[in-house]
């Protein structure tokens, strides 16, 4: 049953013993209902100053964000979307926005009031470009459907459709005098339109550097030139009359993402999935600064109106301004978190941690909603993070093949444990906080000294990537799911292969000891669950139900009942003593990436297709549907004491869900 928000804010919730004043999330970003929490503000797209250089635009997967670029503060957020942003663009007076979704439109808002003016609808695409004309009076946008369109911002109505390019439109710019569009293609090209008053006829000339995908287009401050910077790893400049080559800006050493001009044009600024921005002499070629500081693709430069700072967005989560004339970074303006692949609370419920694409682990207060530490390091997507029973250390595993402990007090990076030499898909502590466990895609298990950080046992056998580490809840033994189609036992403190449990023909996903350890249930690519008695390695029962991958399984707390997650959409729950199928959960459209119980084993979760279901095990009631995410949902977890639910999602986000309230209503 869905509740109010207004209800929810006036239930004294208490949270793992205390009664929050405040949430500590952001006044402008709505929740759901039934959410009492969001954490973070959605990955960004894309960033634009506003003309006299006092706010910035941030385009994100929640909305258009807006904020004070001296303070840092969000001022706004625009919403009314069905996905993500993808573009943004201040008007020439600072008045409006226009912002392009990937639900297929243009929208144009008032800046001030934050007023949605127009939606402007015949994209059938995602729109990836926006652009002002220089008077403001047409706007420019290229999408995924190839085409260009351009549209009156005081009726909303469209005036041209430019067809010619063959694949998706990444860049759209207008020339200083509006007389002509350039527009820039996955096709490998750039064209430039004539705009004619008063009639539809086209002209273009075709520039065709290397036929490599063509990511960012714009023209000089005087329209003389055009550069273009795609995915050669150069930038081209271009004759805007003649399409004759001007010279190449070559240094980079991947893709080219953005590429932008300085007010006087004087400077090209590039940015690229090296994780650099470049600084050029546009008349000679010469770079002079190398600006260092993302972890991740920079996906966007753009300069001040007075070209004194450049801001820069990147893959990395972060919104960055640097001092052009000195090169240093003058601070990160903002954060926004790319997807959310784990999340988990420390055991006495008081800390959640979240890893991701941004390569960064994030700390959170589950009470307040503040974030306590973001812990930098990683090179490459945390994929797997898992705290101490103590609460006090915090281990992470990341796709760039290290795993780092780090003291969850300070955010003090402790340990960095190097041996792996590729992606650590699952870490995890040994019951008494002694021993760390983590399984690697090179096919090896490694035992790791918590407090020291030596390692301690090399575990050989498998033949493929391992993808799933567990330890049995006495702490003696380990469990590993590869993709070798096997499943390993291990005596922990040996080290030595105890069992092979043959019978999956394809990739294990995930192993789990029952709770009194006698038993092992895991899911695999061939549909099936099996399980497995950890004494004797015989297969106790084979559970075939699914239809498509087995992507979760989970006992609930007494080890009666174990549920089961999957691509064909549904859950199941079956009695792990007899292999009894009890019951099919359906209702999601996507896949299940997670089922978790609640601590009470009265609760299943389920995340999928931007939704999270609640399931009560023992009725036949409909469940409870939990909408807010705006992209799938890799993760779920309940609080220790199951007072609150946990989300993360690709949307770059993580919901608190307030159980007891659901519950109560």
């Amino acid at each position: 049953m869905k509740i109010t928000l207004s209800l929810i804010l006036n239930i004294l919730i208490t949270i793992f013993g205390l009664i929050p004043l405040s949430f500590g999330q952001s006044p402008h970003l709505p929740l759901p209902e039934g959410a009492v929490m969001r954490l973070g503000k959605g990955w960004s797209t894309e960033i634009h100053y506003s003309p006299d250089g006092t706010r910035i635009a941030v385009g994100s997967n929640a909305g258009t964000w807006i904020y004070d670029v001296q303070t840092g503060e969000e001022l706004k957020l625009l919403t009314a979307y069905v996905g993500a942003v993808w573009c943004v663009r201040f008007s020439p007076d600072g008045q409006s926005l226009a912002s392009g979704s990937s639900d297929a439109t243009v929208r144009l808002w008032n800046v001030e009031t934050g007023e949605l003016l127009h939606t402007l609808i015949g994209h059938s695409g995602i729109i990836y470009s926006v652009a002002f004309s220089p008077d403001g009076k047409t706007i420019a946008s290229g999408s995924r459907d190839n085409i260009v369109r351009v549209w009156d911002t005081n009726t909303g109505e469209q005036l041209r459709m430019f067809i010619g390019h063959t694949e998706e439109i990444n860049s759209v710019a207008f020339s200083p005098d509006g007389k002509t569009l350039a527009s820039g293609s996955d096709d490998g090209t750039v064209r430039l339109w004539t705009l004619k008053s008063g009639t539809s006829d086209t002209s273009l000339t075709l520039f065709s550097p290397t036929n490599a995908p063509v990511n960012s287009v714009v023209f000089g401050p005087d329209g003389k030139t055009i550069a273009s910077g795609g995915r050669e790893m150069n930038i081209s400049l271009w004759e805007t009359n003649t399409g004759e080559p001007v010279r190449t800006f070559s240094n980079h050493t991947d893709w080219v993402r953005s590429v932008a001009f300085s007010p006087d044009g004087q400077m090209l600024a590039s940015g690229s999935d090296d994780t650099t921005i470049r600084l050029w002499d546009s008349k000679t070629g010469k770079q002079f600064q190398l600006l260092k500081g993302h972890t991740a693709n920079v996906e966007n430069v753009v300069f001040s109106p007075d070209g004194k700072t450049i801001a820069s967005e990147g893959l990395d989560g972060t919104i960055r301004l640097w001092d052009v004339k000195t090169g240093l970074q003058l601070r990160i303006l903002a954060e926004h978190p790319d997807v959310v692949y784990s999340v988990v609370f420390s055991p006495d419920g008081k800390v959640l941690a979240s890893g991701g694409k941004d390569n960064t682990v994030r700390l959170w207060d589950t009470v307040t909603g503040q974030q306590l530490h973001a812990l930098i390091g990683h090179k490459n997507y945390v994929g797997t993070v898992a705290f101490s029973p103590d609460n006090l250390i915090l281990v992470s595993g990341s796709d760039d093949n290290t795993i780092r402990l780090w003291d969850t007090q300070t955010g003090e990076q402790l340990q960095l444990l190097r041996g792996h030499t590729d992606w650590v898909n699952s870490v995890a502590f040994s019951p008494d906080g002694k021993m760390i466990a983590s399984g690697s895609d090179d096919n090896m298990i490694r035992l790791w000294d918590a407090q020291t950080g030596k390692n301690l046992h090399m575990l050989f056998g498998h033949t493929d990537w391992v993808n799933s580490v567990a330890f049995s809840p006495d702490g003696k033994m380990i469990a590993s799911g590869s993709d070798d189609n096997m499943i390993r036992l291990w005596d922990a403190q040996t080290g030595k292969n105890l069992h092979m449990l043959f019978g999956h023909t394809d990739w294990v996903n995930s192993v789990a000891f029952s709770p009194d350890g006698k038993m092992i249930a895991s899911g695999s690519d061939d549909n099936t669950i099996r399980l497995w008695d950890t004494q004797t390695e015989e297969q106790l029962h084979l559970l075939t139900e699914h239809t498509a991958i087995v992507n979760s399984i989970a006992f609930n707390p007494d080890g009666r009942i174990l549920a089961s997650g999957s691509d064909d959409a549904t859950i199941h729950l079956w009695h792990p003593q007899t292999g009894e199928h009890l019951h099919t959960f359906v209702g999601h459209t996507g896949r299940v990436h997670s089922v978790a119980f609640s601590p009470d084993g009265q609760t299943l979760a389920s995340g999928s297709d931007n939704t999270i279901y609640l399931w009560e095990v023992f009725t036949d009631n409909p469940p409870h549907i939990l909408t807010g995410h705006t992209s799938i949902v890799y993760t779920v977890s309940f609080s220790p004491n199951g007072k609150i639910l946990a989300s993360g999602s690709v949307d770059g986000t993580v919901l608190f869900w307030d159980i007891a309230a659901l519950n109560k209503n």
